[in-house]
């Protein structure tokens, strides 16, 4: 069916006020799940984030790479081990992330996005000393799988400087030199708090935060951080959801406007999150 341009024109009309808001600000796109395998879905992301950036928002790409290096590690004969949510990553896996991630999925998003008309620059959490990490402490041994312990945010506020989106793979260098696996959406809550960023957006292969976990019609479209406590002692908030909503929490907490958790398999969800006063999940502020 044909959008009339009355149509047409009041769509722009009602973007305006939300473009000027973001207008010169940072905002932070976790990409992940479905949106990042599906094609259809990787080109709406992709043309979202040209048309943000054309527009004056700067916008920062933190990406995983999870069913990338399943599949890498399947070919090579190691098995995938998962402890807690989070994986196993011994001294034959941490070598295998680091050439998955920094390099065939982020120089593959740096590629996808230029086809798209935008500018890209890739980079990993180890470059320039970004992301400082160290081993993670638990009851449980997860090998190389890090803890942050500080960004340094001038690669990327030089890339956006220069015009450039900057995606990054998640990975962290220790003092000493080794490379740890650090889970991508707590990497993008920490770089979101660093760069003072308006927006934090995790992309995700649900609604958003729902009432009842089966039933999409009951997504909570906002949640102020002081009831997480009490949704997590409901059970409204559980298993999956936790560390993703602890990492809104933390963003919040650390200086981010607002954080969103959005339905990443919704085409063009970024833009609806960003542009419209429903948005496309769960904001926490």
């Amino acid at each position: 069916m044909e959008i009339s341009k009355a149509l047409r024109s009041q769509v722009i009309i009602d973007a305006l006020p939300y473009l000027q808001k973001y207008n010169d600000k940072i905002v932070v796109v976790k990409y992940g799940g479905n949106a990042m395998t599906n094609e259809d879905l990787k080109d709406c992301v992709m043309s979202d984030i040209v048309l943000l950036n054309a527009v004056g928002i700067k916008v920062v790409l933190v990406h995983g790479g999870g069913p990338e290096i399943n599949q890498m590690l399947k070919r090579v004969g190691i098995e995938s081990k998962f402890i807690n949510g989070l994986r196993y990553t011994d001294e034959d896996t941490i070598q295998i992330v680091q050439m998955v991630l920094a390099g065939k999925v982020n120089k593959e998003l740096v590629s996808h996005l230029q086809n798209h008309g935008g500018k890209a620059l890739g980079l990993c959490g180890t470059d320039g000393e970004m992301i400082i990490a160290e081993k993670m402490q638990g009851e449980v041994d997860l090998g190389f799988v890090g803890e942050i312990k500080r960004v340094t945010t001038k690669p990327i506020i030089d890339a956006i400087n220069n015009g450039y989106v900057p995606i990054i793979a998640t990975l962290g260098t220790g003092e000493d030199g080794q490379t740890y696996n650090i889970n991508a959406d707590t990497a993008a809550a920490r770089i979101a708090s660093c760069l003072r960023a308006e927006n934090l957006i995790l992309m995700t292969d649900i609604a958003g935060l729902l009432e009842d976990k089966d039933d999409d019609s009951t997504l909570i479209p906002a949640v102020s951080i002081s009831d997480v406590p009490y949704l997590k002692k409901s059970g409204i908030i559980s298993g999956g959801m936790i560390p993703k909503i602890d990492c809104c929490v933390e963003a919040v907490r650390r200086g981010v406007k607002k954080t969103s958790i959005i339905d990443g398999r919704v085409p063009h969800s970024i833009l609806i999150e960003l542009l419209t006063d429903d948005g496309a999940g769960t904001q926490f502020m």
